[in-house]
């Protein structure tokens, strides 16, 4: 039996690409702050890494099919915090950004990890970028370092 598994050394010369919304800056900054340390830390230097900031977590999904068409990129991290209001605004923003970024995924072959926070409330929010639950910037910079490895294992 063949056992394939990625690792969390990214393929030489792999490029990432880190989506962000600016909605929530205080959140989204750490997020993105904990994405980026995770990558340096991994031994992705940083010119191999794009940042793209779009206004929230719905234009997200766009910006990364742009990404991924062009190619470039071994893997996505997309991050943002979408937090539960009185209206359904919050599910249909949040559902349609997951949606989205999954078809991404599998329509064009890249990985994407999904680090849009979808939260009751901003002390949710806080506790994962960066407090008590983590950083899912860092998480989904794991995720897209391993992706990328398990991809290029399965050409």
């Amino acid at each position: 039996m063949t056992h394939h598994e990625g690792d969390l050394r990214a393929p030489e010369g792999a490029r990432f690409a880190i989506i962000a919304s600016r909605w929530n800056p205080r959140i989204t900054d750490a997020l993105v702050a904990g994405a980026r340390k995770t990558f340096a830390d991994h031994g992705v230097p940083d010119e191999s890494i794009d940042v793209v900031r779009v206004p929230g977590a719905w234009e997200i999904p766009l910006a990364a099919s742009r990404l991924a068409a062009a190619g470039a990129h071994r893997a996505i991290v997309a991050l943002g915090c979408v937090v539960r209001g009185d209206t359904r605004h919050y599910e249909h923003v949040a559902d349609r950004c997951a949606d989205g970024l999954m078809r991404i995924s599998l329509d064009y072959g890249v990985p994407v990890a999904n680090g849009v926070l979808a939260v009751d409330d901003l002390v949710d929010a806080e506790n994962r970028a960066g407090g008590s639950h983590g950083n899912k910037g860092e998480e989904c910079a794991l995720v897209a370092i391993e992706m990328a490895s398990l991809t290029e294992k399965l050409r």
